[in-house]
């Protein structure tokens, strides 16, 4: 077995923040926002759920505002750092700290994609995993007609390791489910501990 040694500097900018955004915590006042980012998700084809209420989006972002920290699944906001605008979301799920893996998952409001705000909120959220939390793999389950996630997610250096065939069911019809998985070595190897790229 390799081991990867992750050294993590930093000066006097927080850990959290990049080049383009910062992560932060869900607040009370993000529901508007995770709303849109609901309506785009439809709209683009992503998942289709069906309609909650604003006050749905209210209690949910109160609810992720007050949660407790510490523990290795958990959800962010993705923030721009020029405009302060809250641009999309990412989280760890599922995470097993005994077997070495965890499962995460991004969205970006419509309007911010193809802008680089997903790779740097991606990538910060592995150093802190791999790096501070000692994870060994993430895995990303993405839908197989998806292919910006899944050109992003082999940019990023995921590897595709299965596929189900007509999996998941939306919009009237099957689709496949594709898993991509990332070693901590393997992002070692492509990305700096240090900084963002």
């Amino acid at each position: 077995m390799q081991h990867v040694l992750f050294v993590i500097e930093w000066g006097m900018a927080s850990f959290w923040t990049g080049k383009r955004i910062r992560l932060r915590g869900i607040e009370p006042e993000d529901w508007k926002a995770f709303m849109g980012f609901a309506v785009d998700e439809e709209r683009l084809g992503d998942l289709l759920h069906p309609p909650q209420s604003a006050e749905e989006f209210r209690a949910w972002a109160k609810e992720k505002s007050v949660a407790k920290s510490g523990s290795d699944s958990f959800g962010l906001a993705v923030e721009a750092t020029d405009t302060g605008q809250i641009v999309g979301a990412v989280g760890s799920h599922r995470a097993n700290p005994q077997a070495g893996w965890f499962e995460y998952g991004i969205t970006m409001g419509a309007a911010h994609r193809r802008k680089g705000y997903a790779t740097e909120a991606v990538v910060m959220l592995m150093r802190f995993m791999f790096a501070e939390r000692r994870y060994h793999k993430c895995e990303a389950r993405i839908l197989g007609r998806n292919e910006a996630s899944l050109a992003l997610h082999r940019r990023l250096g995921f590897a595709e390791e299965g596929r189900l065939r007509d999996h998941v069911f939306f919009a009237g019809r099957h689709h496949d489910l594709v898993f991509m998985g990332l070693l901590a070595d393997e992002f070692a190897q492509l990305h700096s501990m240090c900084e963002l790229d």
